[in-house]
Protein backbone atom coordinates (compact mmCIF):
# COMPACT_ATOMS: atom_id res chain seq x y z
CA UNK A 1 0.00 0.00 0.00
CA UNK A 2 1.51 3.04 -1.10
CA UNK A 3 2.14 6.19 1.72
CA UNK A 4 -0.50 8.88 2.51
CA UNK A 5 0.87 11.71 2.55
CA UNK A 6 0.01 14.10 5.61
CA UNK A 7 0.64 18.03 5.50
CA UNK A 8 2.23 18.51 9.16
CA UNK A 9 3.18 22.37 10.10
CA UNK A 10 7.38 21.27 9.22
CA UNK A 11 6.07 20.14 5.66
CA UNK A 12 3.75 23.57 5.89
CA UNK A 13 6.56 25.69 6.13
CA UNK A 14 8.33 24.24 3.95
CA UNK A 15 6.18 23.90 0.97
CA UNK A 16 5.36 27.76 1.34
CA UNK A 17 9.00 28.20 0.63
CA UNK A 18 8.80 26.47 -2.68
CA UNK A 19 5.20 27.51 -3.75
CA UNK A 20 7.02 31.25 -3.50
CA UNK A 21 9.85 30.28 -5.69
CA UNK A 22 7.75 28.70 -8.13
CA UNK A 23 4.99 31.47 -8.44
CA UNK A 24 5.88 35.08 -8.02
CA UNK A 25 2.07 36.23 -6.80
CA UNK A 26 2.42 33.27 -4.30
CA UNK A 27 5.81 34.77 -2.89
CA UNK A 28 3.86 38.07 -2.91
CA UNK A 29 1.21 36.93 -0.95
CA UNK A 30 4.03 35.34 1.54
CA UNK A 31 5.69 39.02 1.33
CA UNK A 32 2.35 41.28 2.22
CA UNK A 33 0.60 38.87 4.48
CA UNK A 34 3.08 36.48 6.17
CA UNK A 35 2.40 32.57 6.30
CA UNK A 36 -1.61 31.15 6.40
CA UNK A 37 -2.55 30.15 9.79
CA UNK A 38 -2.14 25.83 9.66
CA UNK A 39 -6.26 25.91 9.71
CA UNK A 40 -6.91 22.19 10.58
CA UNK A 41 -9.80 20.35 11.99
CA UNK A 42 -9.97 17.22 14.10
CA UNK A 43 -11.16 14.24 11.51
CA UNK A 44 -14.38 12.63 12.38
CA UNK A 45 -18.36 13.23 12.53
CA UNK A 46 -18.29 16.53 14.50
CA UNK A 47 -16.43 17.90 11.43
CA UNK A 48 -18.15 16.61 8.34
CA UNK A 49 -21.37 17.93 10.45
CA UNK A 50 -19.43 20.83 10.84
CA UNK A 51 -18.48 21.01 6.47
CA UNK A 52 -21.97 19.91 5.88
CA UNK A 53 -23.45 23.14 7.82
CA UNK A 54 -21.14 25.17 5.97
CA UNK A 55 -22.81 24.14 2.71
CA UNK A 56 -24.31 27.24 1.03
CA UNK A 57 -24.50 29.49 3.89
CA UNK A 58 -21.93 32.47 5.33
CA UNK A 59 -19.35 31.33 7.36
CA UNK A 60 -20.42 33.02 10.31
CA UNK A 61 -24.12 31.70 10.67
CA UNK A 62 -22.39 28.18 9.92
CA UNK A 63 -20.24 28.68 13.00
CA UNK A 64 -23.07 29.86 15.34
CA UNK A 65 -25.03 27.01 14.10
CA UNK A 66 -22.20 24.26 14.89
CA UNK A 67 -21.79 26.13 18.30
CA UNK A 68 -25.61 25.69 19.11
CA UNK A 69 -25.12 22.22 17.73
CA UNK A 70 -22.56 21.72 20.61
CA UNK A 71 -24.22 23.23 23.40
CA UNK A 72 -27.21 21.26 22.44
CA UNK A 73 -25.06 17.79 22.36
CA UNK A 74 -22.28 17.52 24.86
CA UNK A 75 -19.89 15.65 23.27
CA UNK A 76 -21.04 15.57 20.32
CA UNK A 77 -21.10 12.02 18.84
CA UNK A 78 -23.73 10.37 15.88
CA UNK A 79 -25.44 9.07 19.24
CA UNK A 80 -26.66 12.53 20.87
CA UNK A 81 -26.74 13.54 17.44
CA UNK A 82 -29.74 11.25 16.64
CA UNK A 83 -31.24 11.98 19.95
CA UNK A 84 -32.09 15.80 18.85
CA UNK A 85 -35.40 16.66 16.99
CA UNK A 86 -36.36 17.94 13.95
CA UNK A 87 -37.51 21.03 15.63
CA UNK A 88 -34.74 21.55 17.78
CA UNK A 89 -32.28 20.96 14.70
CA UNK A 90 -34.09 23.46 12.97
CA UNK A 91 -33.87 25.69 16.03
CA UNK A 92 -30.42 25.46 15.82
CA UNK A 93 -30.13 26.09 11.88
CA UNK A 94 -30.47 22.86 10.16
CA UNK A 95 -32.11 23.23 7.06
CA UNK A 96 -34.75 20.19 6.84
CA UNK A 97 -32.20 18.89 3.75
CA UNK A 98 -29.18 19.13 6.29
CA UNK A 99 -31.23 17.71 8.86
CA UNK A 100 -31.41 14.70 6.65
CA UNK A 101 -28.21 14.40 5.37
CA UNK A 102 -26.61 14.73 8.74
CA UNK A 103 -28.58 12.39 9.98
CA UNK A 104 -28.02 9.67 7.81
CA UNK A 105 -24.52 10.10 8.34
CA UNK A 106 -24.76 9.29 11.90
CA UNK A 107 -27.23 6.66 11.41
CA UNK A 108 -24.86 5.20 8.82
CA UNK A 109 -21.73 5.65 11.77
CA UNK A 110 -23.78 4.31 14.65
CA UNK A 111 -24.75 0.95 12.56
CA UNK A 112 -21.04 1.04 11.31
CA UNK A 113 -22.30 0.36 8.24
CA UNK A 114 -19.29 3.20 7.70
CA UNK A 115 -16.12 4.31 9.16
CA UNK A 116 -14.59 7.63 8.90
CA UNK A 117 -11.12 5.86 9.98
CA UNK A 118 -11.51 3.70 6.99
CA UNK A 119 -10.38 7.13 5.64
CA UNK A 120 -6.99 7.47 6.71
CA UNK A 121 -5.79 4.27 4.75
CA UNK A 122 -7.35 5.28 1.38
CA UNK A 123 -5.85 7.60 -1.63
CA UNK A 124 -7.27 11.04 -2.37
CA UNK A 125 -9.55 9.78 -5.35
CA UNK A 126 -10.62 6.86 -3.26
CA UNK A 127 -11.31 9.13 0.06
CA UNK A 128 -13.34 11.98 -2.40
CA UNK A 129 -15.06 8.85 -3.88
CA UNK A 130 -15.97 7.21 0.00
CA UNK A 131 -17.44 10.75 1.12
CA UNK A 132 -19.46 11.47 -2.29
CA UNK A 133 -21.09 8.63 -2.06
CA UNK A 134 -23.04 9.97 0.70
CA UNK A 135 -26.36 11.46 0.48
CA UNK A 136 -25.51 15.24 0.91
CA UNK A 137 -21.90 15.09 0.12
CA UNK A 138 -20.49 16.50 -2.99
CA UNK A 139 -16.89 17.16 -4.03
CA UNK A 140 -17.07 20.35 -2.66
CA UNK A 141 -17.54 19.03 1.08
CA UNK A 142 -15.32 16.11 0.61
CA UNK A 143 -12.42 18.38 -0.34
CA UNK A 144 -13.18 20.22 2.51
CA UNK A 145 -12.74 17.56 4.36
CA UNK A 146 -9.77 15.95 2.82
CA UNK A 147 -8.25 19.09 3.38
CA UNK A 148 -8.84 19.90 6.62
CA UNK A 149 -9.46 16.97 8.98
CA UNK A 150 -7.39 14.50 6.64
CA UNK A 151 -4.53 16.91 6.07
CA UNK A 152 -3.69 15.72 2.72
CA UNK A 153 -1.41 18.14 0.98
CA UNK A 154 -2.82 18.35 -2.61
CA UNK A 155 -6.70 18.81 -2.20
CA UNK A 156 -7.83 21.88 -4.69
CA UNK A 157 -11.24 22.36 -4.04
CA UNK A 158 -12.89 23.59 -6.98
CA UNK A 159 -15.60 24.13 -6.16
CA UNK A 160 -14.71 26.95 -3.06
CA UNK A 161 -15.88 30.21 -4.25
CA UNK A 162 -13.61 32.30 -2.43
CA UNK A 163 -10.93 30.30 -3.55
CA UNK A 164 -11.93 31.07 -7.41
CA UNK A 165 -12.40 34.92 -5.82
CA UNK A 166 -9.07 34.78 -4.59
CA UNK A 167 -7.38 33.27 -7.74
CA UNK A 168 -8.98 36.21 -9.73
CA UNK A 169 -7.59 38.61 -7.34
CA UNK A 170 -4.10 37.14 -6.02
CA UNK A 171 -3.44 36.13 -10.28
CA UNK A 172 -4.81 39.58 -11.74
CA UNK A 173 -7.54 37.59 -14.28
CA UNK A 174 -10.31 39.50 -15.67
CA UNK A 175 -13.03 37.21 -14.35
CA UNK A 176 -13.60 34.77 -11.82
CA UNK A 177 -12.12 31.54 -12.73
CA UNK A 178 -14.34 28.11 -13.76
CA UNK A 179 -13.54 25.08 -11.40
CA UNK A 180 -12.30 23.77 -15.00
CA UNK A 181 -9.78 27.23 -15.25
CA UNK A 182 -8.90 26.46 -11.47
CA UNK A 183 -8.43 22.85 -12.21
CA UNK A 184 -5.69 23.75 -14.98
CA UNK A 185 -3.94 26.68 -13.14
CA UNK A 186 -3.48 24.68 -10.15
CA UNK A 187 -0.92 22.06 -11.77
CA UNK A 188 2.12 23.94 -11.12
CA UNK A 189 1.05 23.71 -7.40
CA UNK A 190 1.29 20.05 -7.04
CA UNK A 191 2.14 18.59 -4.64
CA UNK A 192 1.21 21.30 -2.78
CA UNK A 193 -2.19 22.30 -3.76
CA UNK A 194 -4.09 22.45 -0.28
CA UNK A 195 -0.89 24.61 0.52
CA UNK A 196 -2.02 26.86 -2.23
CA UNK A 197 -5.37 26.96 -1.21
CA UNK A 198 -4.55 28.01 2.13
CA UNK A 199 -2.58 31.02 0.83
CA UNK A 200 -4.72 32.57 -1.63
CA UNK A 201 -7.65 31.80 1.22
CA UNK A 202 -5.21 33.86 3.58
CA UNK A 203 -4.81 36.77 1.15
CA UNK A 204 -8.77 36.63 0.69
CA UNK A 205 -9.27 37.06 4.43
CA UNK A 206 -5.93 39.21 4.87
CA UNK A 207 -7.31 42.02 2.20
CA UNK A 208 -10.51 42.01 3.52
CA UNK A 209 -9.62 42.46 7.40
CA UNK A 210 -10.54 39.49 8.27
CA UNK A 211 -6.91 37.46 8.39
CA UNK A 212 -8.21 35.68 12.10
CA UNK A 213 -11.15 33.84 10.91
CA UNK A 214 -11.47 30.10 9.32
CA UNK A 215 -12.19 30.35 6.22
CA UNK A 216 -14.42 26.97 5.27
CA UNK A 217 -12.05 25.06 7.77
Amino acid sequence: MAMISILDEVVLRSSIRELAIRDVDLARVVEAYGAPPFWIREPGFPSLAYIILEQQVSLASARAAFRRLCDAARPLTPARFLKLSDIQLKQIGFSRQKTLYVRLLAEALVKEHLSLDDLHDLSDDAARKFLIALKGIGAWTADIYLLSALRRPDIWPIGDLALAVAVQEVKRLRSRPSPERLEKLSRPWRPYRAVAARLFWHAYLSKRGQNSVTISL
